[in-house]
C-alpha cells in the first residue's frame, strides 16, 4: 500500500503543511518563516541612538524591544502568488484590480456585508490564495497584516480558521487603504502573517481584581529593573525561544 504522506506529515508534533496544486509548485511564490523577513527598515535601525541619550532618554530603539520583535517574528508568511496592481479612486471609494496571473487574484465583496463598518465606504476586497494550509488535530490558525508591518496600500481583516478540519485554501478580506493612484504589489511581497495556536490553550477562565499588596510590589520590582537595565526582560522575563 502506498503511503500516506499527508498523514506521516500532520502526525509530526507542531508541523503546519503548506501544499498547492501540482502545477502551481515553484510558480506562486512559497510561504517562509516569518523570522526571515524582517523589513529594510528594521535592519538598518541602529539598537541604540546616540544622538538622543541623556538623563531621561537610553537611546534605545524597537530593535531592542523583544515585545515589538517576538510579534514580528512569530509564525509564517503568505507573500502573494502574483503580481498585482491596485488603482484606488475617489478617496478609495472606489478600486480596481489587475494582476499577471491565469487566475483570479483579487474579486469583491458585497458592500451589505460591512455596513457600519469604518471603512464602509470603501469596496470589501478579497485577495485569492493559492496555498491550502494543514494543522495538527486541535490547532488552528489566526491570519492577520505581517505585524509592525504596514504596507500603506491595503490593510487585512483578520480571521481564524480551524486549519486541521478544513483543509482547502483561505482567501484573505481586505480594504484598500492607500492613497488615490495606481499601486503594485509584486510577486512575493508578504501578505499575511499565519499564526498557528492551540484552541485548548485559549480555553482559561480569567480572574479580575484589585492587585494583592506582594503583586504590587512585583510590578514595581519589575518595572524599575526593565528601566534600570537594557535587555533585562530579554534575559529575566522572556520565555527563550
Amino acid at each position: 500500500m502506498a503511503e500516506d504522506h499527508t498523514l506521516r506529515i500532520l502526525s509530526k508534533p507542531k508541523t503546519i503543511c503548506f501544499t498547492c496544486r501540482p502545477e502551481d509548485e515553484e510558480v506562486i511564490a512559497p510561504p517562509f518563516p516569518a523570522k526571515s523577513y524582517l523589513p529594510t527598515w528594521f535592519r538598518r535601525l541602529p539598537p541604540r541612538d546616540n544622538a538622543v541619550v541623556g538623563p531621561t532618554n537610553t537611546g534605545l530603539t524597537v530593535k531592542r524591544c523583544m515585545p515589538f520583535l517576538d510579534a514580528m517574528t512569530t509564525g509564517w508568511i503568505i507573500p502573494i502568488a502574483a503580481t498585482v496592481r491596485i488603482e484606488i479612486a475617489e478617496g478609495g471609494t472606489r478600486v480596481d484590480t489587475g494582476w499577471d496571473f491565469d487566475r483570479t487574484m483579487v474579486s469583491n465583496h458585497a458592500k451589505h456585508q460591512i455596513k457600519g463598518h469604518p471603512y464602509a465606504s470603501r469596496p470589501p476586497c478579497k485577495f485569492h490564495n493559492y496555498w491550502t494550509i494543514q494543522t495538527p488535530p486541535g490547532w488552528s490558525c489566526l491570519f492577520i497584516d505581517p505585524l509592525n508591518r504596514p504596507n500603506g496600500v491595503f490593510e487585512l481583516v483578520a480571521g481564524v480558521v480551524d486549519t486541521d478540519t478544513y483543509h482547502s485554501e483561505v482567501h484573505f478580506p481586505f480594504f484598500a487603504t492607500g492613497a488615490d493612484g495606481l499601486h503594485t504589489i509584486e510577486k512575493g511581497t508578504p501578505l499575511v502573517q499565519v499564526i498557528p495556536f492551540r484552541r485548548s490553550d485559549c480555553d482559561i477562565d480569567a480572574e479580575i481584581r484589585a492587585e494583592t499588596k506582594a503583586e504590587g510590589e512585583t510590578r514595581t520590582r519589575i518595572l524599575r529593573q526593565t528601566r534600570a537595565a537594557a535587555g533585562w526582560y530579554r534575559e529575566h522575563a522572556r520565555v527563550k525561544r
